[in-house]
């Protein structure tokens, strides 16, 4: 098996060119010598990222981008070709490409990139987390020809 990357437009919305999604989900895998795995990348709208949210994280709003790993708990061990989930929020995502000033692809490929690295376990909970994190993500970033 290789890497296996599936990606869905749940958003009735948005019309996205996807191949954004996928060259971030495979430059970070590739970063990160990650092979034989499963990466699900669910692209939608706010209500539906919020409601997970909510159920997931207790937090009534909206976020741009949410991780579920499935190498992790009891159940981990499994299906271990099963890396876990991506879900992104369209909406959110134009809304922070255009107060960023990056197109929506760029905008995509960030957070693509930001979910795969949380099912690999990075994390940003502390200051130090985070430097590590995001130093990989802006060094995966450099490699997407976008």
């Amino acid at each position: 098996m290789t890497q296996q990357i599936y990606i869905r437009n749940e958003s009735l919305e948005h019309v996205v060119n996807e191949s954004a999604v996928r060259s971030a989900a495979e430059a970070t895998l590739v970063d990160q010598n990650v092979q034989d795995c499963e990466v699900s990348v669910m692209l939608t709208d706010d209500s539906q990222i919020q409601e997970l949210n909510f159920n997931y994280r207790q937090i009534g709003k909206p976020t741009d981008v949410l991780a579920f790993a499935m190498r992790e708990g009891v159940d981990g061990e499994l299906h271990s070709e099963l890396l876990g989930d991506v879900v992104i929020s369209i909406g959110t995502a134009k809304r922070q490409a255009y107060e960023n000033d990056y197109t929506l692809d760029v905008e995509l490929a960030r957070l693509t990139v930001h979910g795969v690295l949380h099912l690999l376990g990075y994390d940003h909970q502390t200051q130090d987390e985070e430097e590590i994190m995001f130093e990989v993500q802006e060094r995966i970033l450099c490699m997407i020809p976008i």
